[in-house]
């Protein structure tokens, strides 16, 4: 490793423990603390800081505070119930000793050089539906998905302060326990990636993701400065913010197209789709940087209007085309996403991958 993590150990079965420890040893990691219990992994991890805690399943299932550490599970054998302890924990990863130990040594490396580097440095794509009923939802939550597949750390917002249709698409419109992102208003003022991490809902995907409001009262009351202050945490705090941007050109969706790194127009194939695009860009004008505009068409199948006429009208070819699936309007009503091996699935996986490397 060329720099060295500094890690505390979780794990309850101490011949495992020694063998994890001498091994991180050898790899250059620095294990500055150990426990055997969620008592002490707590104690440990609030006085100590560490960059990473690697636990067992077990020791993190009541869920003890991470401190801002990276939580990364480890077992002997997988189980379910170690799969969902570290999924409701909201592990990075889990692995499997000592046959995952290499993806285990991986993970710490790339964690030791980049995590204090993207401190503030996290990319921002919006993604913007100037015609309701476009798919704008249905492209972000899959695309925080699939930025999530490639090991980014991901955080899906939704930026709609009355609709908020992302809790509806991933299945938490009616989850008591779910906060969104009315919990962070009393601390809009000081808002850190503490706050913002404590509000934040780990989708089994990997990414995370902040809600709309609740109740819609309270999200007509947020203005742009409280959505500039919640990207700019967002920014600090991950990899990639997926912000899906609400239709109507407010404060909301000025706040996340302006500030966003790259914004992505979601197209359907019909005039109607095209002409809102149209307007919506006259209006920004100016407050947008051309060059981070991308177009995308969704729901793509046979008709007059087609993906080619996305360059002769907007002047550039669009950098993706979903195609049309009938399963995907079933799969979002019932708060689920498509996987990764569908049709969709590898389309999405495919744009991921495209902006990765725009930003390399």
């Amino acid at each position: 490793m060329k720099a060295s993590a500094r890690v505390v150990l979780g794990l309850d079965e101490r011949e495992v423990a020694e063998e994890v420890m001498h091994f991180l040893d050898r790899d250059g990691a620095r294990v500055v603390g150990t426990a055997e219990d969620p008592r002490q992994l707590h104690a440990a991890v609030q006085q100590l800081e560490p960059d990473a805690v690697i636990a067992s399943p077990r020791l993190v299932r009541s869920g003890p505070s991470m401190n801002g550490s990276v939580l990364l599970t480890l077992d002997t054998a997988e189980s379910v119930r170690s799969l969902r302890a570290s999924i409701d924990a909201g592990a990075r990863g889990f692995y499997l000793w000592p046959g995952d130990r290499e993806r285990l040594s991986e993970s710490l490396a790339t964690l030791s050089l980049t995590e204090t580097s993207q401190v503030g440095t996290g990319r921002v794509v919006a993604v913007y539906s100037p015609r309701g009923g476009s798919g704008g939802t249905f492209v972000a939550t899959h695309l925080a998905a699939a930025f999530a597949r490639r090991d980014a750390e991901c955080v899906l917002i939704d930026l709609d302060p009355l609709f908020g249709d992302v809790a509806a698409a991933l299945g938490r419109a009616n989850a008591d326990e779910t906060r969104s992102i009315a919990d962070v208003v009393p601390v809009a003022n000081e808002l850190t990636t503490q706050h913002l991490d404590e509000v934040l809902w780990r989708h089994p995907e990997g990414f995370r993701a902040l809600v709309g409001p609740i109740d819609p009262v309270t999200g007509d009351e947020l203005d742009g400065a409280f959505f500039s202050s919640v990207v700019r945490v967002a920014r600090s705090s991950c990899e990639v913010a997926v912000l899906s941007a609400p239709r109507h050109l407010g404060g909301a969706t000025r706040v996340a197209l302006k500030d966003a790194d790259r914004t992505l127009f979601v197209l359907s194939l019909d005039v109607f789709s095209f002409r809102d695009a149209q307007r919506a860009l006259a209006v920004l004008e100016g407050d947008l940087d051309p060059e981070a505009i991308g177009f995308l068409v969704n729901r793509a199948q046979r008709a007059e209007v087609t993906p080619k006429d996305v360059e002769r009208v907007f002047g550039r070819a669009p950098i993706a085309v979903i195609p049309f699936d009938r399963k995907a309007a079933e799969a979002q009503d019932r708060g689920r996403l498509l996987p990764r091996r569908s049709r969709l699935g590898r389309a999405f996986d495919h744009l991921a991958a495209d902006l990765t490397k725009e930003a390399s």
